[in-house]
Protein backbone atom coordinates (compact mmCIF):
# COMPACT_ATOMS: atom_id res chain seq x y z
CA UNK A 1 0.00 0.00 0.00
CA UNK A 2 1.35 3.17 -1.03
CA UNK A 3 1.13 5.89 2.08
CA UNK A 4 3.07 9.38 0.45
CA UNK A 5 4.19 9.66 -2.89
CA UNK A 6 6.33 12.59 -4.06
CA UNK A 7 7.10 13.35 -7.67
CA UNK A 8 8.49 15.87 -9.53
CA UNK A 9 9.53 16.36 -13.54
CA UNK A 10 13.46 16.07 -14.47
CA UNK A 11 13.25 19.74 -15.69
CA UNK A 12 11.45 20.60 -12.34
CA UNK A 13 14.70 20.19 -10.84
CA UNK A 14 16.33 21.82 -13.31
CA UNK A 15 14.37 24.87 -12.62
CA UNK A 16 14.55 24.56 -9.06
CA UNK A 17 18.36 24.70 -8.77
CA UNK A 18 18.49 27.58 -11.06
CA UNK A 19 15.86 29.63 -9.09
CA UNK A 20 15.78 28.32 -5.91
CA UNK A 21 14.94 31.91 -3.92
CA UNK A 22 11.42 31.64 -3.93
CA UNK A 23 8.78 28.43 -3.55
CA UNK A 24 5.14 28.52 -3.06
CA UNK A 25 3.78 25.33 -1.14
CA UNK A 26 0.02 24.87 -0.89
CA UNK A 27 -2.19 22.05 0.22
CA UNK A 28 -5.79 21.33 -1.57
CA UNK A 29 -7.64 18.77 1.18
CA UNK A 30 -9.90 15.78 -0.50
CA UNK A 31 -10.96 17.22 -3.44
CA UNK A 32 -9.21 14.89 -5.81
CA UNK A 33 -10.50 11.08 -6.70
CA UNK A 34 -8.34 9.40 -4.24
CA UNK A 35 -9.73 11.81 -1.52
CA UNK A 36 -6.46 12.64 -0.20
CA UNK A 37 -4.69 15.39 0.82
CA UNK A 38 -2.16 17.04 -2.55
CA UNK A 39 0.70 19.28 -1.57
CA UNK A 40 1.67 21.47 -4.52
CA UNK A 41 5.38 22.80 -5.10
CA UNK A 42 5.79 26.10 -6.90
CA UNK A 43 8.36 27.93 -7.77
CA UNK A 44 9.00 31.93 -8.44
CA UNK A 45 11.57 32.87 -11.35
CA UNK A 46 12.98 36.27 -11.72
CA UNK A 47 10.89 37.84 -13.82
CA UNK A 48 7.58 36.58 -11.72
CA UNK A 49 6.33 32.94 -13.52
CA UNK A 50 5.93 30.37 -11.87
CA UNK A 51 6.68 27.04 -12.42
CA UNK A 52 5.46 23.31 -11.15
CA UNK A 53 8.33 21.75 -9.07
CA UNK A 54 6.59 18.38 -7.39
CA UNK A 55 3.43 17.47 -6.24
CA UNK A 56 2.82 15.18 -2.91
CA UNK A 57 -0.21 12.58 -1.90
CA UNK A 58 -0.27 12.41 1.62
CA UNK A 59 -1.89 9.37 3.65
CA UNK A 60 -2.91 12.16 6.32
CA UNK A 61 -3.16 15.59 7.54
CA UNK A 62 -0.47 15.60 10.77
CA UNK A 63 3.10 16.82 10.53
CA UNK A 64 5.10 13.42 9.76
CA UNK A 65 3.36 12.93 6.29
CA UNK A 66 4.19 16.79 5.63
CA UNK A 67 7.62 16.72 7.36
CA UNK A 68 8.35 13.54 4.79
CA UNK A 69 6.83 15.92 1.88
CA UNK A 70 9.16 18.77 2.42
CA UNK A 71 12.31 15.97 3.25
CA UNK A 72 12.03 14.75 -0.47
CA UNK A 73 11.70 18.62 -1.88
CA UNK A 74 14.54 19.51 -0.06
CA UNK A 75 16.44 16.32 -1.84
CA UNK A 76 16.45 17.97 -5.30
CA UNK A 77 18.18 20.90 -3.95
CA UNK A 78 21.93 19.84 -5.29
CA UNK A 79 23.66 21.89 -3.29
CA UNK A 80 22.78 22.07 0.74
CA UNK A 81 24.05 25.54 0.70
CA UNK A 82 21.76 26.32 -1.77
CA UNK A 83 18.41 26.39 -0.41
CA UNK A 84 15.34 28.38 -0.76
CA UNK A 85 15.75 32.01 1.07
CA UNK A 86 11.50 31.81 1.21
CA UNK A 87 8.81 29.92 1.29
CA UNK A 88 5.41 31.24 1.20
CA UNK A 89 2.36 29.50 2.65
CA UNK A 90 -1.55 29.89 3.93
CA UNK A 91 -1.92 30.12 7.55
CA UNK A 92 -2.09 25.66 7.83
CA UNK A 93 0.27 25.48 11.07
CA UNK A 94 1.36 21.98 10.40
CA UNK A 95 2.82 23.12 6.94
CA UNK A 96 4.24 26.47 8.79
CA UNK A 97 6.05 23.82 11.24
CA UNK A 98 7.24 21.35 8.88
CA UNK A 99 8.55 24.21 7.16
CA UNK A 100 10.37 25.63 10.23
CA UNK A 101 11.96 21.99 10.90
CA UNK A 102 13.09 21.40 7.42
CA UNK A 103 14.47 24.74 6.52
CA UNK A 104 15.26 26.53 9.37
CA UNK A 105 17.18 29.17 7.89
CA UNK A 106 14.72 30.15 5.29
CA UNK A 107 11.72 32.84 5.82
CA UNK A 108 8.49 31.87 5.76
CA UNK A 109 5.61 34.45 4.35
CA UNK A 110 1.62 34.18 4.58
CA UNK A 111 0.10 34.38 1.00
CA UNK A 112 -1.49 37.44 0.88
CA UNK A 113 -4.66 35.99 -0.79
CA UNK A 114 -4.95 33.94 2.14
CA UNK A 115 -3.97 37.21 4.81
CA UNK A 116 -6.81 39.70 2.15
CA UNK A 117 -9.33 36.88 2.60
CA UNK A 118 -9.15 36.63 6.39
CA UNK A 119 -8.79 40.42 6.77
CA UNK A 120 -12.21 40.46 5.02
CA UNK A 121 -13.91 38.03 6.98
CA UNK A 122 -12.67 39.36 10.12
CA UNK A 123 -13.95 43.14 9.00
CA UNK A 124 -17.27 40.82 8.33
CA UNK A 125 -17.64 39.89 12.05
CA UNK A 126 -16.62 43.12 13.43
CA UNK A 127 -18.56 45.11 11.33
CA UNK A 128 -21.85 43.37 9.95
CA UNK A 129 -22.98 41.76 6.76
CA UNK A 130 -22.01 44.83 4.83
CA UNK A 131 -20.38 44.70 1.86
CA UNK A 132 -16.49 44.59 2.90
Amino acid sequence: MVRDIFWCHPNAVKLVNAYKLVFLIDSTYKTNRYRLPLLDFVGLTPTGMTFFVGFAYLEGECLNNVVWALERFRGIFLRRDALPGVIMTNRDLTLMNAVKTIFPECTNLLCSFHISKNVKAKCKSLIGQKNV
